[in-house]
This record gives C-alpha cells, structure tokens and sequence, in this order.
C-alpha cells in the first residue's frame, strides 16, 4: 500500500471554479488565506480607471441621480478615487455639476446660488442645497460678489418683501479657488472672519464656512494623494448615451473640462454603442471612453475590438436593479468580473466591477477576481455627499434611493439607457428605495480602504497588481459556500448585538 504523501491541493482555481456552468454571486464565493509577510498598512491600492487615467483608490461613484453629483465628484477625488456625474439632466446642467467639482480643491458640500441684490426671496426654493445665497452685481456667478444671505438670516426677516441687498452680510475676504483647507483656515483667524469667498478668474466659486472646514478637518485624514489633473483640477467624469443628442451632450461635458466619458448603457453590446466609441475615439482622441455594461467575454470582445479604454462590468446585480427579473438576462457578479477581466486584461483594458458591492468583503472580491476598480451606487447612497434630502421613515433618518431603471428615474430621461426612450410602454428595470444615512465619505471610505487592506494581506497580496498575478498563476484559491456556510460567516448564534465597523 502506498503511503506516499499527496500533493496539496486546496481548494479551487478561479479558472476551474467559473467553468461549471454556474453563475456565481460575490457571496457565493470564498478566497482561501495565503501567505503574509507584509504589514496591512503597506498594501498598495493604486490602480488605472481606464487605460492612461491612474487611481490612487479603486473606487468610483456610480453615474446615479441619487449618487453622483458636485459634492460627491469633489470628495471622491480628493480620496483618491473618482466620481461619473449623472446625465439624467440636460445637457448643459450635467457640464454646469461637472464645472462646479473641478472648480474646487477642497472636498466641501455646498452647491451655491446665486442673486442680484435687487432680488427678492419669497420662498427657501431660492436657496436650493445651499445654506447661503451669494449675492452678486449680475445675479450669476460671473459678477462682482456683493455680499451674502445665509438662509436663518433670511427665516428670520419678517418683512419677505424686502430685497436681498437691504439685509445681507458684507462679502468675506476672498481666497485663491485651489486654496487648502489650511489656507482658508489661516485667512479666517487673521481676519476673525466665520467665512470665507473662493474665486477663480475673477468669479466667486463658493463661499465656505468654519463649520464646514471643522467638519472636513474633524475627519480621518485623507488616505491617498487627490486625483488631480495636470492643470491642478479635481478629475471627474461623466456619463452619456448613445444617441445622436449625446454627441452635442459630449461637447458641453469636454468644454466643461470633462476627464473621461462613460457610455450609459444597460447592455453594452449594441449598435449603437460600438458607433459611439468609433465617434469619441475620432472626434476626441484624447479623451478616454469606458464602455459597458457587459457580462460576457464575447460583449467585452465586440467593445475592445471598437476601442474602449476600460470597461464597465454589471448586469443586474445592483441593490435596486430588477433586469435578471423582469428580462431573465444577467450574470453573477462574480463570474460576469472573472470571465470579463480575463480577456480584457490581453488587452491591456481596465475592468470597473459594477454593483453588488454591500461591504468590504464584496470590494476584496471583485478586485481579486481580476477588477481594477469597483463602481458604488448604494454604498455611497445615503451619505451626506450625495444629492437629495434626509428625511425621516420610521424613526431612521434616510436619503431617496433609486434606480436608473425605475420608473421614476425614466421620466427624467434615464430610459435611453435601457433602449426604452422610443417605446411606447416604459418597463421599469429598478427600483425607488431609501437608505439610512451613513454620514460622510471623508468618513467611512478611509475605513473601507483600511478593510480591504487586511483583506489583501490575508490573500498574500501587497499590492492590486499582485492580487491578479495570484489569480491569474492559479496560486489563488477559492470554494463555493454553501448557504450554511454563508450563515456561519456572518453574525449568528446571538440574542442581540451592535453593529459596528469604525
């Protein structure tokens, strides 16, 4: 009898486990430990976005109405990662959000509004998300800035009819558009001042508060160098159809600055889509174009072939998406990330694994599974960067939340981006939902980032690159866990607990 000690085998590669004819989830799936001898701190996360945009974090914000605007475009970059603003307004509104996050270096919330002093303010509708009004000469950004009205001052007048500029404050002492946060600290000591007006080119860009620099000063530092340009601007994106409005939609966006453009489509692999990257390679061949949304190695082929930069992987595996439902199409998030990533990697073509990210753990998955960059809608929903109101729903203070298949979302124009705009029946493919807030991402993403980096250095990974190399040398093991062994690897077993990451 032969005694002789097996070979270790242990586990699955990638390659044999997402052959077998099964569309496997994130949660489906667990990396076996490997080997450390490397501290969590020193794991590298830098990463590419497309093929020339580098990352400093794998993360981006989601081209979502819910998710994706100035605020969130300006923190986002400044952590290193990048936000796609959302097209699901008109074109020159999407290039006006896309100006006013490049027109900041410092992650700040407010969205400013502006007025003639001649104006008169009948209703807080005048203020949009801006708790001041800026008044200036000509009511527009553009003009001298005159003074300001913070919107208690305004609560607080009883006589409504009075115009602007009989009761605002005088203008604060100006400062440079790309001035740091200690900057603008420095000019409100020495001019014992609560504000402070941020211009460029002569223009007022936005007026920032003390709170607003305690907020952002009171939080982790920040993790990683900002992504920023050569020009010293935050770098953002921005998401267009496939149309033939979408071109004119694209001049407005790359006059505005634009960094790179992501075609919004829920099933990439079309006519239309294939046309529109020729288009932007030709007409714009420096800006870089990330197609999607495929699953399939055969889809990412068809866009490669086309052009593309990056691609954008995902097909109704979101919070609030129903296409697997309401179509039968779709794929496991991940597999659609395996299969995807292991042909585009041949080419040198970057992969965003699009939703079904819920926590950390999902984010170590996807990017191991051969992403360069993980794409967040509800993730980052709910949060104090994103647009919208808090409301409160049962005793919990919530943002709206909401698909850009809903319904809802389609009659703002999103239906484009399922091929519906032409039908005469619109067929949601989402959902409208809420989440509770989950406070800032200057907060939460420095300890998501430190998550992942454990995550990493379990695997025996120091680095994003390593990370696929293990993959892709089969050293890399994983298992399919059964729904006992899902339930066993979360919390169990207890009367009650407490939550808590950070």
């Amino acid at each position: 009898m032969d005694f002789t000690t097996p070979p270790i085998e242990d586990g699955f590669t990638a390659e044999k486990l997402f052959t077998q004819g099964f569309s496997y989830t994130y949660d489906d799936v667990i990396f076996l430990p490997h080997y450390i001898d490397f501290a969590a701190d020193a794991v590298d996360l830098s990463t590419r976005l497309t093929r020339r945009l580098p990352l400093a974090v794998p993360f981006v914000a989601s081209p979502m109405d819910t998710v994706s605007e100035s605020a969130m475009a300006a923190a986002m970059a400044s952590l290193g990662g990048i936000a796609v603003v959302h097209s699901n307004v008109p074109a020159a509104v999407q290039a006006a959000i896309l100006r006013r996050a490049k027109s900041r270096r410092v992650p700040i919330l407010s969205d400013p509004a502006f007025a003639a002093p001649s104006a008169v303010v009948e209703h807080d509708d005048a203020f949009g998300a801006s708790p001041f009004l800026l008044v200036t000469d000509t009511g527009t950004s553009a003009g001298k800035l005159l003074g300001y009205v913070a919107r208690s001052d305004w609560t607080n007048q009883t006589d409504k009819g009075l115009r602007v500029g009989d009761y605002m404050a005088p203008p604060p002492k100006p400062a440079p558009w790309n001035a740091d946060l200690n900057k603008i600290n420095e000019i409100m000591e020495s001019e014992k001042s609560g504000a402070v007006a941020l211009e460029r080119d002569g223009e007022v860009v936005d007026l920032v508060v003390r709170e607003e620099v305690e907020r952002v000063r009171g939080y982790p530092k920040l993790v990683a160098p900002a992504t920023v340009g050569a020009d010293g601007e935050f770098m953002v994106g921005a998401a267009v159809g496939t149309r033939e409005d979408d071109k004119e939609r694209l001049e407005h966006l790359v006059k505005a600055g634009l960094n790179v453009v992501v075609l919004d489509s829920s099933q990439g692999n079309s006519i239309y889509q294939l046309e529109m990257v020729k288009y932007v390679k030709r007409v714009y061949p420096e800006l870089d174009v990330i197609g999607g949304n495929v699953v399939t190695m055969y889809q990412a082929e068809n866009l490669i072939q086309a052009g593309v930069d990056g691609l954008r992987v995902g097909m109704g595996s979101g919070s609030i998406c129903t296409t697997q439902e309401v179509c039968a199409v779709g794929r496991g998030q991940a597999t659609a990330v395996y299969k995807v990533s292991s042909i585009a990697y041949k080419s040198g073509v970057p992969v965003i694994a699009d939703g079904g990210i819920s926590n950390s753990g999902h984010i170590v998955k996807a990017l191991s599974l051969g992403a360069s960059t993980v794409m967040m809608g509800s993730f980052l929903a709910g949060s104090l960067e994103a647009p919208g109101a808090y409301v409160y729903q049962n005793g919990q203070r919530v943002k709206k939340y909401r698909g850009m298949g809903s319904l809802e979302a389609m009659t703002k124009g999103s239906d484009a981006r399922y091929l519906g705009d032409t039908a005469k029946l619109k067929i949601a493919q989402g959902v409208v939902g809420a989440v509770k807030d989950k406070g800032s991402v200057l907060n939460f993403i420095p300890y998501t980032l430190q998550a992942v980096r454990q995550g990493f250095q379990d695997i025996g990974a120091s680095s994003l690159q390593s990370a696929h190399d293990l993959l892709r040398s089969r050293e890399l093991r994983l298992e399919v866990r059964s729904g006992a062994a899902q339930v066993e690897g979360g919390v169990h077993g207890l009367v009650s607990y407490e939550k808590k990451y950070f």
